[in-house]
């Protein structure tokens, strides 16, 4: 089946499966999405210890427990002496669950860190500033003090769009992961689609600016004046697919959601052109980022069949589908065990069953039900108690409604190898 005329998909995760039966499946990605970066956030003069501590003062909250007591305190040194005595006691109480005090410590030292010239936090100041901030919102978040988390991101953001003209570009690519968060949070504590929406477009935005700011375009492409074709830029090193790519995944996930397909899908290509880059490219994907892509794709292939299904709409889907399928194929039989490799077997799972769905949606019975014991066999191997569940009633349904024609028998669980029984159906 020929691939539908468009660059590439989008929306991805370990297999949320939440729809009704006869409906596909949508994907969605948590695991690995990098809000705050850790790469880019490193100024190139400090050294692997002092590159340690800071991860954990740029959003990660993660101070690796191999680091002995006098690397923990020299690797300080790099904060003026005024911030670094506080800042170190409320790392240290972070690391140790001791939330409250880390807190207090914490915003002690952001208030001294905003007292003082940015000049004295240089090189990257506004990277060191906001990093203050952002784990001092984490360990708000941890707290379960999230309206408080939500005003001191909004916080860190609002300073750094107020000095962005004197911002470099890691540092307007931190205010645009924070508009990203800011987005995620409004919908995960419901704070409305205008909140929501109003953080990720900003963050869509910029992203899009920055990215024509700093990529190349490839020898030989061609473009309009305005048009940015994100597949034909070379990023520099500091910079990631995943930095590009997320806020726009992130905003067609919410149109998607939102019911605007219209929206949704020309996010969803652009991601999809960024995670698989054609052929022709020089730059290889890893295995994260094509098992994404074909995530995106199977999501995409759910989002053409939202409206009522006609023919065209099937056969796009369809061919999106298995689109996505034959990339987690080739991208398996390439890829070693890993938590990359989980994706790829988690997105499986989805993909076959949907394939299946739409078989069945085209009167393919056979072809569905072989799919589906697929889905199935798939699911048992990763464990998923919801996945067999789906493809099992799917098989079930197929019986039923052919059941004067013989039939396998649908496959039974083997309840020692699942992590709890079926419900009686």
């Amino acid at each position: 089946m020929p691939l539908p005329r468009y660059r590439s998909l989008v929306t991805s995760l370990p297999p949320r499966l939440r729809t009704p039966q006869g409906q596909l499946f949508t994907l969605r990605y948590v695991g690995r999405r990098t809000i705050f970066r850790s790469g880019a956030a490193l100024p190139a003069e400090l050294s692997p210890r002092v590159g340690t501590i800071f991860l954990g003062l740029i959003g990660l909250g993660f101070i690796s427990t191999m680091i002995g007591v006098y690397e923990f305190y020299s690797s300080f040194a790099i904060w003026p002496e005024e911030v670094r005595a506080d800042l170190r006691a409320g790392v240290k109480a972070k690391q140790q669950g001791n939330l409250a005090l880390s807190r207090k410590l914490l915003t002690q030292s952001l208030q001294t860190a905003l007292s003082l010239p940015p000049d004295r936090f240089s090189p990257s100041p506004y990277l060191k500033l906001s990093g203050i901030a952002i784990t001092l919102c984490e360990v708000l978040e941890q707290d379960n003090k999230s309206n408080e988390a939500y005003e001191g991101y909004t916080s860190a953001l609002e300073h750094l769009r107020k000095n962005w003209s004197v911002l470099t570009n890691e540092e307007k690519l931190r205010a645009i992961s924070l508009g990203q968060k800011l987005g995620e949070m409004a919908d995960t504590y419901q704070l409305g689609e205008a909140e929501e929406e109003r953080w990720l477009t900003w963050s869509v935005e910029e992203v899009l600016k920055l990215a024509k700011a700093i990529g190349s375009s490839k020898p030989g492409s061609k473009s309009e004046e305005n048009d940015l074709v994100l597949s034909n830029l070379e990023l520099p090193k500091w910079v990631s697919v995943t930095d590009i790519g997320a806020p726009l995944e992130t905003l067609g996930a919410f149109y998607a959601r939102s019911g605007k397909s219209t929206f949704a899908v020309p996010l969803y290509l652009h991601t999809i052109s960024l995670l698989v880059p054609p052929l022709t490219s020089p730059r290889k994907a890893t295995t994260e980022e094509l098992c994404r892509g074909a995530q995106l794709m199977s999501n995409l292939s759910e989002l053409f069949m939202r409206s009522t299904p006609t023919p065209a709409a099937l056969h796009q889907s369809e061919a999106w589908a298995r689109q996505a399928l034959s990339l987690l194929q080739k991208t398996q039989e390439n890829a070693s065990r890993s938590d990359d490799s989980r994706l790829c077997e988690d997105a499986l799972a989805v993909v076959l069953f949907n394939l299946g769905s739409l078989r069945e949606m085209n009167g393919d019975s056979k072809s569905a039900r072989q799919l589906f014991e697929q889905s199935f066999e798939q699911s048992k191997k990763l464990k998923s108690q919801e996945g067999l569940i789906q493809a099992r009633r799917a098989i079930r349904r197929l019986d039923i409604k052919q059941y004067d024609v013989p039939q396998q028998p649908s496959p039974r669980l083997d309840t020692s190898t699942q992590p709890g029984s079926l419900p009686n159906e």
